[in-house]
């Protein structure tokens, strides 16, 4: 899509060429009206000139001596003196003595060209210009300087312009999307059917997934006009401007029918309305959202005006907005699966030069959970990194480590631990790996590394599922949390002490714990009842407790009670298999970083040095 971008005009550009014509007239219309004008200098320059015979014609009088240069050209004035030796001099020097002929303007004529008609010609832009601000802040209603304009980024279609075909890992929502795109191809179809599609279309899914690049692939489909906006640009400091940006922004685009209105985060303008209370409402805010409801109803059928929002928030909007007839279609924009995520990969792929053995599949299986924005990431991350290693090609190993750039951040390479930390590091992971491995409902080990990354991690491990799963059951969930768990077990079983280095996994096995227990009914003391509610489900899910304080204790002993019985499954573990985390751990002390085949072939038989 190509942005079409009105040319606008600061305020001070326009009084700038009003002050620049006022000077012009005063340096080089005034003087040529007025005539020479009469410098005034001292009798001391008056004396010097007459020493050095620049004395054109001189008029001396009782109050003051007019005189010109040699040339003539230039007149000035100076104080008379008692000089008795004065005539004699001018005499001397070749002056003339006659009247000046060039004599200073009228003061009256000096006041009217130099005064008067400066200020009319400032007066008269300056309503010019205010006529012409009126007219685009949309009428006299609107403030001036365009407060009341949508200042709306216009795109048309261009031959470079988004497609469908730009947009993978989302089939479904362009499904939906498809439906617009033929409506705005021949909404004659729809109409004699009596059918007319909806005045709003709702994307909602958490932060990259391509909500915005959606929207653009339906303009750039339909080859209409596509105005963009974000909806914090409602919201102005004067009260009654953000409704007149919805006025403006409607009016636009019912000019540019057939076309497409897509609103940026529209949740900034959209939230739920205040019950009344004096000190919960923010009346702008209110007045915007009430005015783009007016809009969206007074529509007129099968006008042609698409309006398109994305949210991360859709349980914050207010219900007005929701209800059918508004945003009555709502399409889900969610986190790509294995085989969206390959796809993404490959459209991605084509700015870069990728070696021919580069396994997509296996780096989307590596990039589980992440984001259309965040795999673009990681295709740029690893083009970057070959740059630096002076190649133009990107290889598996420049995708493997960017998808750990994005993970844990860069190779932190100023980092040096001691020998005995490192070994600490080495047996922790390692504890991790082979809790996991020893237990049958945990995810394969991809690779195990103890170099210290800028994230903070001084290794991790990882370990990558062989398809996308959507349910967990009961077992899976303990297992993953005895994984958890299976570092810290490892410097107790082997060190006889702990060190820091267990903070995260502290932090994740807790709250999976306390997901089980109240919010997945996993527990037989509470059965299937919901203890906490999720709040922004697309940024983070954040969750609150909807219990009383006995029962929040309650579930904080069960959570307690379940991390120790993991904790001690993965000691467990790890003590039944004493000689081969001493194997795996010296190893990677060794090697520093080693692969999922490695430590499996180590596990399953000894290490092949």
């Amino acid at each position: 899509m190509k942005e079409v971008k009105s040319p606008k005009k600061p305020l001070l550009y326009y009084y700038g060429i009003v002050l620049l014509i006022i000077l012009a007239f005063n340096l080089l219309v005034a003087p040529l009206l007025t005539g020479n004008q009469v410098a005034e200098v001292d009798y001391g320059t008056f004396m010097d000139m007459i020493d050095q015979g620049d004395i054109g014609l001189v008029q001396v009088e009782d109050s003051q001596i007019i005189f010109t240069n040699k040339d003539e050209t230039k007149v000035y004035t100076t104080g008379p003196m008692e000089d008795p030796t004065l005539t004699e001099r001018l005499h001397n020097c070749g002056a003339k003595f006659d009247r000046v002929v060039e004599e200073p303007a009228s003061p009256l004529m000096s006041f009217l060209l130099t005064f008067i008609l400066p200020i009319l010609i400032f007066v008269g832009l300056g309503q010019y210009m205010s006529k012409k601000m009126m007219e685009q802040a949309g009428g006299k209603n609107s403030l001036s300087f365009g407060l009341g304009k949508s200042n709306a980024k216009v795109y048309v279609q261009s031959t470079k312009g988004i497609r469908f075909d730009d947009v993978a890992g989302e089939d479904e929502a362009k499904e939906s999307l498809q439906e617009i795109v033929d409506y705005l191809h021949d909404p004659s179809k729809y109409s004699q059917a009596g059918a007319s599609m909806p005045k709003g279309i709702l994307l909602v899914g958490p932060p990259g997934t391509g909500k915005t690049m959606l929207a653009k692939a339906v303009a750039g489909e339909a080859n209409v006009p596509f105005f963009s906006i974000s909806g914090s640009e409602f919201v102005e400091m004067f009260v009654g401007m953000g409704a007149s940006k919805v006025r403006d922004l409607f009016r636009q685009a019912k000019e540019k029918a057939p076309c497409i209105v897509f609103i940026h985060e529209i949740d900034a303008i959209g939230q739920k309305r205040s019950s009344g209370s004096a000190y919960g409402g923010n009346d702008e805010r209110e007045q915007t959202l009430n005015q783009l409801l007016t809009e969206m109803d007074g529509f007129e059928e099968n006008t042609g005006v698409i309006i398109l929002a994305a949210t991360n928030r859709p349980d914050s909007l207010d219900a007005a907005l929701t209800r059918p007839g508004r945003f009555d279609r709502r399409v889900p924009v969610e986190l790509p699966d294995l085989q969206g995520r390959e796809a993404i990969l490959k459209v991605h792929a084509k700015k870069i030069k990728p070696a021919e053995d580069v396994d997509f599949h296996t780096i989307a299986r590596m990039a589980a959970g992440a984001s259309g924005a965040e795999l673009a990431n990681i295709i740029n991350e690893a083009a970057l990194r070959a740059v630096r290693n002076n190649r133009s090609i990107v290889t598996q190993e420049d995708l493997e480590e960017s998808i750990e750039v994005v993970i844990a951040g860069y190779q932190k390479k100023s980092a040096v631990l001691s020998d005995q930390e490192k070994k600490v590091v080495a047996y922790h992971e390692i504890g991790h790996a082979l809790v996991a491995a020893e237990q049958s409902h945990s995810a394969p080990v991809q690779k195990i590394t103890i170099i210290p990354r800028t994230s903070g991690a001084l290794g991790y491990t990882m370990q990558v599922e062989t398809g996308d799963k959507y349910l967990m059951s009961k077992e899976e969930i303990e297992d993953k949390i005895a994984t958890y768990t299976g570092g810290r077990a490892a410097e107790e079983v082997v060190f006889g002490s702990i060190t820091t280095g267990a903070s995260n996994d502290i932090e994740q096995a807790t709250k999976l714990a306390r997901a089980m227990i109240s919010r997945y009914g996993m527990s037989e003391e509470f059965d299937m009842v919901a203890m906490e509610t999720v709040q922004n489900q697309y940024l983070g899910g954040d969750t609150s407790l909807a219990c009383s304080p006995d029962t929040q204790k309650e579930i904080d002993r069960q959570v307690v009670a379940l991390v120790k019985k993991q904790h001690e499954k993965a000691k467990n573990i790890l003590l039944n298999n004493r000689s081969k985390l001493d194997e795996l751990a010296n190893y990677l002390y060794e090697k520093e970083t080693i692969t999922g085949d490695e430590f499996m072939n180590i596990l399953k038989g000894g290490a092949d040095k």
